[in-house]
């Protein structure tokens, strides 16, 4: 994988012809939901952009943590690598997402390495930039919180997910994972862009690359799932999730 790891000045603020795309973004972001207009360009005037090519390495696994990180457009893979190797990936994030919260809170190391899923732009702001943010405006620490609560709610479902059902139900539980954090939900019916590789799929669920493709094409003799190309479409959405949680 192509590694893009040097990180820029955050504390230079973007240019001025950037301002009103910057914070038409920064109001997307559920973290800053609640926050005025004033305050969010202070928030612009702080941050910078940078863009990261497919298979971009973003940040390593005990490094240490410099910045907040929040995705313009782009997907990526929050991993870990066991003693063997083998790569565990903890979630997939998409647009308006953030990562890197941990290290900004504690200032120890990144717990988890990040990569670029597919063609990826972020927008990073410095941990000193950041906290003092948190102190001048409570708001924003408040939503962080409930924010990592949420994380920690869908880790808990995992690891149950990981312990106690069958390949089935694990494969189903991913499924599910990705259709809440980067999917598009109309009238019931979830889409799933660029649904990651079979391996990645795997090691989200701890299984094989064969159990994948031989659970999902269960799922579509059954007509719960379709699959065009890259996309995976779950039909009804709310059907499919009650007969897996």
């Amino acid at each position: 994988m192509e590694t893009n790891m040097d990180i820029p000045n955050i504390s230079q603020p973007p240019l001025s012809s950037e301002l009103g795309e910057a914070m038409e973004f920064i109001r997307s972001v559920p973290v800053f939901a609640e926050i005025e207009a004033s305050e969010l360009s202070k928030i612009v005037r702080v941050g910078v952009r940078k863009k990261y090519k497919k298979g971009s390495i973003i940040l390593l696994e005990e490094e240490t943590g410099a910045a907040l990180f929040f995705i313009v457009f782009g997907k990526v893979k929050i991993v870990r690598t066991d003693e063997e190797g083998r790569e565990v990936i903890l979630s997939i994030l998409g647009e308006n997402d953030f990562f890197g919260e941990m290290s900004i809170l504690d200032g120890l190391s990144r717990s988890a390495s990040v990569v670029a899923l597919t063609k990826t732009e972020l927008f990073m702001i410095h941990r000193r930039d950041f906290l003092k943010l948190m102190q001048d405006v409570p708001s924003v620490a408040i939503s962080l919180l409930k924010e990592m609560t949420m994380r920690l709610r869908k880790a808990d479902s995992q690891i149950k997910s990981l312990s106690l059902k069958d390949a089935t139900g694990r494969v189903a539980n991913v499924i599910l994972q990705l259709a809440d954090d980067i999917g598009t939900i109309r009238k019931g019916r979830v889409e799933i862009d660029e649904l990651p590789l079979q391996q990645d799929l795997a090691n989200m669920a701890g299984t094989s690359r064969e159990t994948i493709s031989r659970v999902v094409h269960g799922f579509i003799k059954k007509g719960l799932v379709e699959l065009r190309g890259n996309k995976l479409i779950i039909s009804d959405y709310e059907k499919f999730k009650s007969l897996f949680i």
